[in-house]
């Protein structure tokens, strides 16, 4: 049986005609998103590579306790593949701001401009916790780790004719400055734990996990190679796939992969 995860490719009025290695758009196709559809024993999360050639939606998500009954929370996080010159992501605000304020930028346009724009190079991982303000500017490729909803709250969308969803929206933004621990700069060589909880654990492997690594991933597991094939109980996977493991043991790493599971 096949360790591989289906994937899907989505239509974006963002995405792009001609994606990076190993993808390859459909012709005609504005491509935007990668979807991987999450294995039943992993439901909790879901993997997505992210490709923009315009900049996304203003949005922010619910926190499981804000979500609607029957429906999880959002928290997410990104690792930047590649960046254009000038590609930057729009995460908090320069400066506290009330309910009232927000609202009333998200309906001007102002909003745009209150955020705080981080410029963006490869290797730049930012964790985005439910409530976060936040948009995905143009000439990206990343790859988004998240809880598995699908609950987003659009406020601004830079005159595209799409749904806002402002009183949701204001019921759970937070109208503040992004954290900056939350942010940092993955180097290029060695492993590095990204996330540890509270809804799952990521980690950027580079060859065999050591033994504390190994310890912490008891269980199912997903497996997403960067630069370099990898093995999942002797089936190669290879960069821009993601499958199933059942178990740590069953990884064979030479090279960067990430490695997820819920906690």
């Amino acid at each position: 049986m096949s360790v591989l995860l289906p994937a899907l490719m989505v239509e974006r009025p963002w995405g792009r005609e001609s994606l990076p290695a190993p993808f390859v758009a459909p012709e005609g196709q504005r491509i935007g998103e990668v979807w991987f559809d999450p294995p039943a024993a992993l439901d909790q999360l879901l993997v997505k590579y992210i490709f923009t050639s315009q900049a996304l939606s203003v949005q922010v998500h619910p926190s499981d306790a804000q979500a609607p009954a029957g429906h999880r929370g959002k928290e997410e996080c990104w690792l930047v593949l590649n960046a254009e010159p000038g590609a930057r992501l729009g995460i908090g605000f320069d400066r506290a701001l009330s309910a009232d304020e927000m609202r009333a930028a998200a309906l001007d346009g102002s909003i745009e401009a209150l955020m705080t724009w981080h410029p963006v190079q490869p290797g730049d991982f930012f964790y985005i916790p439910a409530g976060t303000v936040h948009a995905i500017g143009a000439g990206i490729a990343l790859i988004e780790v998240q809880q598995n909803s699908d609950i987003t709250y659009r406020l601004y969308d830079y005159g595209r004719p799409r749904e806002l969803h402002l009183d949701a929206g204001m019921a759970v933004a937070r109208g503040e400055p992004y954290p900056g621990a939350l942010h940092h700069l993955v180097p290029e060589q060695g492993s590095a734990t990204l996330v540890d909880g509270p809804h799952f654990r990521l980690d950027r492997l580079d060859g065999v996990p050591d033994a504390a690594t190994a310890a912490r991933y008891t269980g199912p597991l997903l497996v997403i190679p960067i630069d370099s094939d990898t093995a999942v109980a002797g089936q190669p996977v290879r960069p821009g796939e993601c499958a199933l493991a059942q178990r740590i043991g069953d990884l064979d790493v030479s090279g960067r992969c990430l490695i997820a599971q819920p906690c």
